[in-house]
């Protein structure tokens, strides 16, 4: 082999270097380059990084109490289970499998209490039940239960809502300092939570609870309304009053009925705007048996056309097991008065006549207008006007004969509007929506929704609107208002009701009435306690 000069060697491992030199340039770039395509990566959102922890905290929380944010409570004869669920109004509800549940407006807080009925003990409740007297202890023990549970919740709580928000913190983050403060804000949150609840807190919302579930649960739930007016402990009572009726409803052994009206009461269903819908008057007949309710008072609109082939659908009237109080609606002609004038139990009202029914005393006035077409004629608001004035004058003719009236019944508004002053009471309908109202000159009035659930012609809608009434409760001997119990059914009257109790301002505690007058419901308290 021929022997390469020294000279060809050196320019050879010359070129060979520079052949070398763009590798190594190009290496050296990438590496210069490499920091600047990691920053190429996408990152966060500055809002998601900031919104992350609380949602994860929000989200830990929530599973901690749903898995052991619980605890098991007796509460006098009853054994409950106490629970904070998330909550954007607050309030208390409590479970009474299955009649239904009652909703309390207790506090305002992103917390509510959910207290579930799951058992009554048979030894405490037949004690109960068959001993009365053995109440004026239960307001104590009950209380006692009650705080004792709430302070046991309140620590389970702490632990459930911390241990949910730190686990998800971590499995989240999987870094402990990210983990541990998760847990501090969740602490945090709940204590906002329970600090806001305290300051709002009202012992008084067992007073107007409102109830859901079956329409024949619901008087023995909500019980009959009472004079609290001097009621300093009215907490302690009232929820010793609420235990008592879960009892009695629980006990099918017990020979005592479920719901035992007050005697120092009278009880009113108010009904309206009926429509033709025949479902009413079974409802109306449940009303009555179910609240004992002593008179039915209806402002109108009864029928639909006011023909007289309608008039078979009035019979039912005369069975429904209380007086029935009738004023003319815009849809209710005078061949629907003069027929039900000749029904036995019903007391028709017109042009200002009084008649007492049950110891209260009514006077009313029929729609001036007839438009079963639902039309709206010329005049017609002078009309309700001029027709009020007349039933208001009948009205200062009565208390000048030293027979005041107690209700008066006109079918609109705006007629009733103009018995302001003459009157305690005034009940209207027309609206097909309920509403309360106290007048410039203090007559309340009061206008129901639709028992008919505006008759058959909503049918035509995809859904019905609803059949309400009402349930007033009237001292026997002021023959004022004490409450009211607003009662709404769904569509076409199903067996499921929503009942809520209101009291009239003058009549909560601490109220007082005006010198020389009784308040509202300010009666000599019964010496039965009501269930």
């Amino acid at each position: 082999m021929a022997r390469v000069p020294a000279a060809v060697r050196k320019v050879m491992n010359v070129s060979h270097h520079v052949r070398g030199v763009p590798r190594v340039l190009a290496r050296q770039y990438r590496s210069r380059q490499a920091p600047a395509t990691a920053e190429l990566v996408p990152q966060p959102h500055p809002w998601v990084r900031a919104l992350g922890l609380p949602a994860v905290v929000l989200l830990g929380a929530w599973l901690g109490l749903l898995i052991v944010g619980n605890v098991r409570v007796p509460v006098g004869p009853m054994d409950t289970t106490m629970t904070l669920r998330p909550s954007f109004t607050g309030g208390t509800k409590i479970n009474v499998s299955p009649l239904g549940a009652l909703h309390l407006d207790s506090h305002v807080a992103p917390v509510r209490l959910d207290v579930n009925v799951d058992q009554l003990d048979p030894v405490r409740s037949r004690a109960l039940v068959d001993h009365p007297e053995r109440l004026s202890g239960l307001q104590d023990e009950v209380t006692q239960d009650v705080g004792r549970g709430a302070a046991d919740l309140a620590v389970r709580s702490c632990v459930a809502v911390v241990s949910g928000a730190t686990a998800l913190g971590l499995a989240v983050y999987r870094r402990p300092r990210r983990a541990l403060a998760a847990g501090g804000l969740a602490l945090t949150l709940l204590a906002a939570s329970g600090g806001t609840a305290y300051a709002t807190w009202n012992p008084e919302s067992v007073l107007e609870p409102r109830f859901s579930g079956l329409l024949s649960s619901a008087p023995s739930l909500v019980g009959d309304a009472r004079s609290i007016v001097t009621e300093f402990d009215v907490y302690q009572k009232e929820l010793a009053r609420l235990v008592t009726n879960v009892t009695k409803l629980y006990d099918a052994t017990s020979t005592l009925p479920a719901y035992q009206p007050d005697p120092t009461t009278i009880r009113v269903l108010h009904v309206s705007d009926i429509h033709l819908n025949p479902a009413s008057w079974k409802i109306i007949a449940s009303l009555v048996e179910q609240y004992k309710v002593d008179v039915i008072v209806d402002s109108g609109d009864t029928m639909d056309h006011g023909t007289a082939a309608e008039n078979g659908f009035l019979d039912p009237v005369e069975d429904l097991g209380a007086p029935y109080v009738w004023v003319r609606g815009n849809h209710d002609s005078m061949v629907t008065q003069q027929y039900l004038e000749g029904l036995e139990n019903v007391h028709v009202l017109d042009d200002g006549r009084a008649t007492t029914v049950e110891g209260l005393r009514f006077a009313g006035i029929g729609d001036p207008q007839f438009t079963p077409d639902r039309s709206r004629q010329p005049g017609a608001e002078p009309s309700q006007q001029l027709a009020g004035a007349r039933l208001a004058s009948a009205l200062r003719d009565q208390r000048a004969a030293g027979t005041p009236v107690d209700i008066a019944v006109a079918h609109e508004p705006a007629a009733a509007r103009e018995v302001d002053g003459e009157v305690p009471l005034v009940l209207a309908g027309h609206l097909h929506r309920p509403e309360m109202e106290v007048l410039k000159y203090g007559t309340r009035l009061r206008v129901e929704g639709s028992t008919g659930g505006s008759g058959l012609r909503a049918l035509e809608q995809e859904h019905p609107d609803p059949i309400e009434a009402s349930v007033l409760y009237l001292d026997r001997d002021t023959r004022r208002l004490q409450a009211w119990d607003a009662i709404r059914l769904g569509g076409l009257g199903r067996a499921t009701a929503e009942v809520s109790r209101h009291l009239p301002k003058e009549n909560q505690p601490g109220a007082t009435a005006p010198p020389g007058s009784p308040p509202a419901g300010a009666a000599t308290p019964s010496p039965e306690t009501s269930p």
